[in-house]
């Protein structure tokens, strides 16, 4: 299984930049993940040799998303993002944003989605630890995972 901690990540991170390949992080929710997700997964990957992807906690994303959420616990959202051919290897975090853990694994590049900004929270940390900050282009013509589940509610209330 390729889900880490967050401490085994670094390692992974360490011993790829030694041998000379290009660390990539992401991070998201997954929350119903969807094709919006796979692209993004996939635009990630293409920044670099090794995809190392965080995976919110469900403590997380409770806090950022309401008490409704997640709808799919965090170890069957690690392995479902786990087992995607981008995906070199997951970790969970209970942070609301990648900052602390961007300081530890150190990648190469951060890859976030477009609609974030360049100044997005956690710019400033991947300026800091020499990483590049790559926005991939959102796929705007998916339904967000929220806009699916309110879909899903009103359909069978």
């Amino acid at each position: 299984m390729r889900i880490l901690t967050i401490d085994q990540a670094a390692v992974m991170s360490t011993d790829a930049q030694k041998s000379g390949k290009k660390v990539v992080t992401t991070n998201g929710t997954f929350d119903l993940l969807s094709v919006a997700h796979v692209r993004l997964l996939e635009a990630a990957k293409k920044e670099g040799d090794i995809l190392i992807v965080g995976v919110n906690s469900d403590a997380s994303v409770k806090a950022l998303k309401g008490n409704d959420r997640p709808v799919v616990s965090e170890e069957e959202r690690a392995t479902l993002v786990a087992s995607l051919r981008a995906v070199d290897a997951v970790f969970l975090f209970d942070d609301a944003d990648p900052r602390v853990w961007l300081s530890v694994i150190k990648p190469d590049v951060h890859v976030n989605s477009e609609e974030y900004g360049k100044e997005c929270v956690e710019a400033e940390t991947v300026r800091e630890i020499g990483a590049k900050l790559v926005l991939a282009p959102r796929a705007t013509e998916i339904k967000s995972t929220s806009k699916r589940i309110e879909d899903i509610v009103q359909r069978f209330s």
